[in-house]
């Protein structure tokens, strides 16, 4: 039987799977018009309506085999003739599949049967100008042309102009590279279609441009930079400009990028090539004080440095060097270079140190410098331009856009505070290779810092759901939404969502409002509980985070509804009485932030709603707030820090699996975790910092110089949205209120005090495991050790008799079971 079920699973995995992709519906409707073919002319050799070949080119329906196959053949031949746009990965896909000849092979050994009617092929047109120095073309037999790194459009569309001959080819292709023209990566037709003559003798086949160094000789190759993926051997664009190689080999800050792994994506490994450099640099006077030095992201010295002791050779050096980081969404924006800048080349650079005079120094209070100082001044003649925070401890100075192409550089200046709060934990006296690998490693485990860390997950947020992409019409490009993103233009949250200070609120009853804080709760002991020895705090890994996994968000705004349905799909705000809900006083009551019972009707999220169903309540809202379009809208964000966590603490000696394999070699690595690499634990507090303060970024209040009846600017922003916050909150306070029901049903421990994400128990002994174990000695799952976001870690313990003491202060014991009475760095 067991042999019988073995072969059909082997049957199944070896039956050739059908080519299902197709090019986006914008870009059939394209390539059939380039063939110069009417829908009537496919209509009619495909035997069909021409209806139907309509809503083929609108997207509303797809073609079924056999006509599939034939229509994918009729598209990927049109695209070897006339290129195509991103993504390509349809058309490797029909080439693999047999659907389409490579290019190599000449028309007339098409199979006369399937091959599309041919299109004329536009005659060359005169040379342009040689191409650089810096390209050298060379023949590669036997092997497809790599993926070229094109000319961009700012929306991230490929840049096309006029058919001239490839560099690589010598056939007509309408895309730009360094503005040479030049196909896609692999779509090259051959040279000897177009004549020798066309591009020269030296192009007779498909070719391979390879970047050629200019201004030293050949170094020893470079075993693995931080953001060179394959791309920056093949990609002229990206290395003409790059300054010559260090004979010193980089050590990657992290993990392999993504885009340079097997299997990346073609717009990955193109933006990844963008950036030869890394993300950032960190400035510092060499040791003899005569010439500035540059640490790269992975702690090594960069092989060039400014010359100039000016902010705008800074910023021109920083371009040159192609320092930034790539795009982390196909439809997002690449990102800028981040230059920061040491005490002592702080002085190098003529900018003030920290103090009290407007005059001669940096004066916190006013967090910029005046547009009067001549450093302000200097930019402004180099033609360089500040946003409106203008020159201060996070500056980003930019040029006005030409072609369309951004130019901008971030500066980072820690003498003025850049790095001394807003999640950041830098130890003091780091020198600048250290700093260089801390930042560095969170650029590449998280995001390149754009200011505080809370500011830095929110540019996660939005770099890895941007809100438009580019969209081919007819009249041209034009932008248009991202599946699963939110849209770019804000809207207002539902009345009982905002605070009391939005314009919103005014007039509000006091009890119309959705309240949503973790839990501050305590009880009094049990006789039992105070018997006991001990207690001890368990807390939950990154709660907040845990909870942003896939949970359905509001997309849209809120529509009012009254008598709604309840519908555990929408997301919204519900106004609902579950005072009638009867559960265990021993535990805190999931519905309130003091755990107390609810006393009568009140607002809570779809989350808190659907919780009271599943423990038995019969629920009918008297009102809603509800959006009708929703996602998981966090959930890449929560992917990408889940991992950066993951990672962080493997390199500090926790890797995932400990906990299952020893708990007891758990937690004592947990407990000498403070004992590791400094650079390493001040990125696991940055990335710690980044999920919190991401949540918060949500619901965000004004700042100072704030009036009342007044709008501030982050409500402008499509982020933020109250209801995000109160559903990822209600979500973490859910997830433990089950757990801590299941750890009752386990181990007969109910917990006595609950601050946010840490529960403190009475226990026989001072350990976790003591608090942890069954009655028949097996450890539970219900709160599971482990480094993973949303299980637990042993937080701290106390005598029983201090714990007395704190209750009878009518403190909470949570607060105060970790030595220095802080709960945890992710509360």
């Amino acid at each position: 039987m067991t042999d019988d079920l073995f072969a059909s699973i082997d049957a199944l995995l070896a039956r050739p799977r059908p080519v299902e992709d197709l090019p986006v519906p914008a870009e059939r409707e394209r390539l059939r018009k380039l063939g110069e073919y009417t829908q009537e002319d496919l209509a009619k050799a495909l035997k069909t309506r021409r209806e139907t070949i309509v809503r083929w080119e609108a997207g509303t329906t797809d073609p079924r085999p056999p006509k599939r196959e034939v229509y994918i053949r009729f598209l990927a031949t049109l695209a070897l003739q006339h290129g195509t746009v991103e993504p390509i990965d349809w058309l490797r896909r029909a080439q693999a599949a047999g659907l389409v000849r490579p290019a190599q092979e000449t028309t007339a050994q098409a199979a006369p049967v399937r091959q599309p009617a041919p299109v004329a092929v536009p005659q060359p047109v005169p040379q342009p100008d040689p191409v650089p120095e810096t390209f050298a073309v060379a023949a590669v037999a036997e092997q497809p042309a790599p993926v070229a790194m094109l000319d961009q459009n700012p929306d991230g569309s490929l840049l096309m102009g006029p058919p001239l001959p490839c560099v690589q080819c010598g056939q007509p292709s309408v895309y730009r590279a360094q503005n040479y023209p030049m196909h896609l990566g692999g779509f090259c037709r051959p040279a000897a279609a177009a004549g020798p003559e066309a591009v020269g003798p030296a192009v007779q086949q498909p070719a391979q441009i390879v970047p050629v160094a200019t201004a030293a000789p050949a170094a020893a190759p470079r075993q693995s930079a931080p953001a060179a993926g394959p791309a920056s051997a093949v990609s002229g664009r990206a290395s003409s400009s790059r300054p010559a190689a260090s004979s010193r080999a980089r050590k990657a800050p992290a993990k392999k990028p993504a885009a340079a792994s097997a299997g990346a994506a073609d717009w990955e490994v193109a933006a990844a090539a963008r950036f030869p450099s890394g993300p950032l640099a960190v400035l510092d006077v060499a040791a003899d004080g005569k010439a500035l030095v540059a640490y790269l992201a992975d702690g090594t010295q960069a092989p060039t440095a400014p010359t100039g002791r000016t902010l705008a050779a800074v910023v021109e050096w920083a371009l040159e060097a192609k320092f930034g980081s790539p795009r982390l969404h196909r439809h997002g924006k690449d990102g800028d270079a981040l230059v920061v800048v040491t005490d002592a080349a702080l002085a190098e650079l003529g900018l003030p140190p920290l103090g009290r005079d407007e005059k001669a120094e940096y004066v916190p209070r006013l967090g910029r410098l005046p547009e009067s100082h001549k450093q302000v001044k200097a930019l402004s003649k180099a033609g360089w331009l500040l946003t409106q925070r203008g020159l201060g401890p996070w500056a980003r100075i930019y040029r006005t856009p030409e072609d369309g192409k951004r130019v901008c550089v971030q500066l980072c200046v820690p003498a003025w505070g850049a790095l001394a709060s807003g999640g950041w934990a830098v130890p003091e006296g780091l020198a600048a290779p250290d700093l260089a690998r801390l930042l560095g490693t969170y650029a590449t485990r998280v995001i390149t810092p754009r200011g505080t860390t809370a500011v830095s997950g929110l540019e996660l947020v939005t770099a890895l759901r941007p809100p438009t992409m580019a969209v081919r019409t007819e009249s041209g490009w034009t932008s248009g939404p991202v599946e699963g993103s939110r849209h770019k233009d804000a809207f207002d949250a539902a009345i009982p969502e905002v605070p009391d200070m939005h314009p919103l609120a005014e007039g509000r009853a006091p009890g119309d409002v959705l309240v949503t804080e973790a839990w501050d709760w305590h009880r009094p002991l049990t006789d039992t509980e105070a018997a006991a020895p001990f207690a001890v705090g368990l807390d939950v890994n990154m709660a907040f985070l845990a909870a942003a996994g896939r949970l359905t968000l509001p997309l849209s705004g809120p529509v009012h509804e009254m008598q709604p349905a309840f519908d555990k799909k929408l997301p919204g705000s519900w106004l609902v009485d579950l005072s009638h809900l009867e559960l265990d006083p021993l535990l805190p009551n999931p519905f309130t932030a003091d755990g107390t019972a609810p006393t009568g009707p009140a607002w809570y999220s779809t989350v808190k709603v659907a919780y009271a169903v599943e423990l038995g309540a019969q629920v009918q809202p008297t009102e809603g707030w509800l959006r009708h379009e929703s996602g998981p809208y966090l959930d890449p964000w929560h992917k990408r820090l889940r991992q950066a966590y993951v990672d962080t603490m493997a390199a500090l000696g926790v890797p995932l699996d400990l906990a299952d394999r020893d708990p007891l070699a758990f937690l004592d690595a947990m407990a000498a975790i403070k004992t590791g690499d400094p650079a390493e634990l001040a990125v696991l507090t940055a990335i710690k910092q980044t999920a919190k303060g991401t949540i918060g970024k949500l619901r965000e209040k004004p700042r100072k110089g704030w009036k009342p009846g007044q709008r501030w600017p982050a409500l402008e922003r499509p982020t933020w949205d109250p209801l995000m916050r109160a559903l990822v909150i209600d979500t973490a306070t859910v997830n433990l209120h089950r757990k801590l029901r299941r750890m009752a049903d386990d181990t007969g421990l109910y917990c006595f005090a609950v601050l946010s994400d840490c529960a403190v128990f009475a226990a026989p002994g001072p350990g976790a495991l003591d608090a942890l174990t069954r009655p028949d000695g097996t450890l539970t799952t219900s709160l599971r050790l482990g480094v993973s976001p949303g299980h637990a870690k042993f937080e701290g313990s106390r005598p029983m008799a201090e714990v007395v003491e704190i209750l009878a202060d009518g403190a909470n014991p949570a607060r105060h079971i970790k030595t220095g009475g802080v709960v945890s760095d992710d509360e």
